[in-house]
């Protein structure tokens, strides 16, 4: 067994292993984030100008030496993480050999730039217009998402289904960590019949709106003519997609599932565990934080967790 949270270049694999690199999303901003590679890094700082000139504003700023309230603006923290991700990926060079990839939401913009899927320059402009459309949907209808922990998937799925208001299961995160999403009502009412069903905690989140639920259809709508322009290649190794949590390579079959990713839940639980099924064994987080290391340890034990 090798021993987890090491760095990836100090994770040491047999032909027998298999290697899959994971791209966090929304939430794993921090001001700061992207700056050593800024700093100690050509290629970074190259790219990182270039992504200043497509958004047409300096994010760097706001990323290095912002306010947080500045970086949790949907249309900068979006592109914030694609970037210290995406970024972070191709400053590895060669030591970056995946044997698949998956992003949680957002992140599987960043994975599909990582498996050359997408250009980096593509998958900007689709993360940017993703943030923008989904912040329009936010504003148009009240909304919210709040974490239930502590409770089966099944009894928390039953629930939302018995509420009339717009409420639904959003992000499979771990067993017994389900976030649910939709409109302000039908989260009051989700939160209030799951704390006397038992759950541990139930807490709103501090999110813009219900996202991956029937309330970001406008969003898909818009960003669907989006990425039906956008040209996708065959990538260098399978990405597991949160609408299927199954290994996809066909780059038709990867747009439908970003387009349905909007307003389907993140199957993050069912995707690593289908990940391990099809022997990954080590897990890199590729981007700012820790969040998904935690996550797939806590679906399985025995996997190899390291930050990039």
């Amino acid at each position: 067994m090798l021993a987890t949270n090491l760095p990836v270049r100090l994770l040491k694999l047999n032909n027998n292993m298999k290697k899959a690199y994971v791209f966090p999303g929304q939430g794993a901003q921090f001001i700061g984030m992207g700056k050593d590679l800024y700093d100690n890094s050509a290629l970074a700082k190259e790219l990182f100008e270039k992504a200043n000139s497509i958004l047409g504003f300096r994010i760097t700023d706001i990323m290095f030496s912002g306010t947080d309230e500045e970086l949790k603006q949907t249309k900068v923290t979006q592109p914030a993480i694609f970037l210290h991700s995406v970024i972070l990926a191709k400053t590895l060079g060669e030591s970056f050999q995946p044997d698949m990839v998956a992003g949680h939401s957002l992140g599987e913009f960043s994975a599909l730039v990582a498996n050359k899927t997408l250009s980096f320059e593509d998958g900007l402009v689709l993360v940017s217009k993703r943030a923008m459309a989904m912040q329009k949907a936010c504003e148009a209808e009240p909304s919210t998402m709040a974490a239930i922990l502590g409770l089966e998937d099944a009894v928390v799925e039953e629930v939302c289904k018995s509420i009339s208001d717009v409420v639904v299961a959003a992000n499979y995160n771990s067993p017994g960590q389900l976030v649910i999403s939709g409109s302000v009502a039908g989260i009051d009412k989700a939160i209030e019949i799951l704390t006397a069903k038992g759950a541990k905690r139930a807490l709103k989140l501090p999110v813009g709106g219900a996202f991956h639920s029937p309330l970001m259809e406008p969003a898909r709508q818009e960003l669907a003519a989006a990425i039906e322009a956008t040209p996708f290649a065959k990538p260098i190794c399978p990405v597991y997609q949160n609408v299927t949590a199954s290994a996809v390579s066909d780059p038709s079959e990867i747009k439908k599932n970003l387009v349905a990713q909007l307003t389907a839940p993140v199957k993050w639980t069912q995707t690593v565990q289908q990940m391990i099924a099809d022997g990954a064994t080590d897990f890199v987080e590729v981007g700012p934080g820790k969040v998904l290391q935690g996550l797939i340890k806590k679906i399985n034990k025995d996997a190899n967790v390291a930050s990039a």
